[in-house]
């Protein structure tokens, strides 16, 4: 059974339109947030109660996860009522929660509801939230851990339909020993303690990249595309595939590809795809450059490797943070990857030094290597196609 805790009476008492719960980990914001919801769909008939988040598997793993097991631990889960192709449960009342992710735009501006339920409300944008709001026409609850400032605290918080409360490890009285011992015992790493132990609004310490615009909906007709960046991976690692376009002074990254085990030929196949612009490649690996240009060569298109030497990392890290830098927003993977891509710490000083985490880094190499070897690169011109146009796509693993 799941228990009640201050953090379940805490966001029980919340009686505005939008409820806000931010707070650390472990707090039991998500948990407490789905037995309300569930709560409500098992006493009101025919509601409608939408659970989304910035994507369908980050959903699975977090809301919908904890939805199943309020279900079945309260013995109410029936199998025949939960649809898992539709992720839609319905309830003995007619009521439904559904869940969904809102990198499907479709949904975003789709069919209205009663309760909306955005998990992680940091990581959509402004735009996405609006969408929603305007079709829901009861209760919205928006949950986040607050690593940073983001458009609630600056466009919502102030609105007089807002509850706004803040919830920590210490709310939630379910919590194992050992669990809370492990935060606490992080006391001693101040930027981490303060968000994710006391809820309290803090900044990505490290990160690399700053001020980049991850609400671009699409590529601009006017837009240019310029090159494409492209890092290997296979068992381990997703080969990353990223189109850089040129655009009002500044550089737009779209995301193509981001999955493991594909063969040169399947990249070689999925770059044939793609309007004509020169690909630069990890250096690395030349074995795999010659192998996809004797595939591509002919219809157009060239692959060259990136240009690689002393500090040329950070030398690209560099010449990319001081552009000025838009992501469209479903290239999912791409901001993933911007907002955990830090520099590494030594270990015996716990200070930050010039070097990257390997950690997340595969479409940041391809955006280096497009933004940073292109600009040296002799100019290469494709094969007439009938003219450039941008292509937005987007593959998940």
């Amino acid at each position: 059974m799941f228990a009640i805790t201050t953090a379940t009476t805490k966001i029980q008492k919340l009686n505005k339109r939008i409820r806000a719960v931010s707070g650390g980990t472990s707090a039991s914001k998500t948990v407490s947030i789905m037995i309300w919801l569930i709560s409500y769909a098992q006493t009101y008939p025919n509601k409608v109660i939408s659970v989304v988040s910035e994507s369908y598997p980050h959903l699975k793993r977090g809301a919908m996860r904890d939805f199943l097991s309020i279900m079945e631990s309260q013995h109410n889960f029936q199998d025949n009522r939960w649809n898992k192709t539709e992720s839609v449960y319905t309830f003995e009342t007619g009521s439904i929660i559904e869940f969904f992710g809102v990198e499907s735009w479709e949904k975003v501006k789709g069919a209205r509801r009663d309760v909306l339920f955005i998990n992680e409300a940091n990581h959509i944008t402004y735009e996405t939230f609006t969408q929603m709001e305007v079709r829901t026409k009861e209760t919205i609850f928006l949950d986040w851990n607050p690593e940073a400032l983001f458009w609630f605290y600056t466009k919502v918080k102030n609105r007089p339909d807002v509850d706004f409360i803040t919830l920590t490890y210490k709310d939630n009285e379910a919590l194992d020993q050992q669990i809370v011992d492990t935060i606490e015992a992080r006391r001693s790493d101040v930027q981490w303690f303060k968000v994710y132990g006391l809820g309290e609004i803090g900044e990505v310490e490290g990160q690399i990249y700053a001020n980049w615009n991850i609400e671009l909906d699409s590529i601009p007709h006017e837009a240019k595309l310029v090159r494409y960046g492209l890092d290997f991976g296979y068992s381990i690692d997703p080969t990353a595939l990223v189109a850089e376009y040129e655009y009002n002074g500044g550089t737009i990254f779209n995301e193509l590809l981001y999955s493991k085990g594909l063969s040169n030929r399947e990249i070689a196949e999925f770059i044939k795809q793609q309007p004509k612009a020169l690909i630069i490649a990890d250096s690395a690996e030349p074995k795999s450059i010659d192998e996809i240009k004797s595939y591509i060569k002919a219809f157009g298109y060239n692959i060259v490797p990136t240009e690689k030497g002393k500090d040329s990392v950070l030398f690209g890290i560099q010449y990319l943070q001081a552009k000025q830098v838009s992501v469209t927003k479903q290239s999912l993977n791409l901001i993933d990857e911007y907002r955990s891509y830090l520099w590494m710490k030594d270990k015996k000083t716990d200070e930050f030094i010039k070097e990257p985490s390997p950690i997340k880094n595969h479409l940041m190499d391809a955006c280096r290597y497009s933004v940073s070897s292109g600009q040296k690169m002799i100019q290469w011109k494709p094969q007439p196609a009938g003219g450039v146009k941008p292509y937005i796509s987007n593959t998940l693993i």
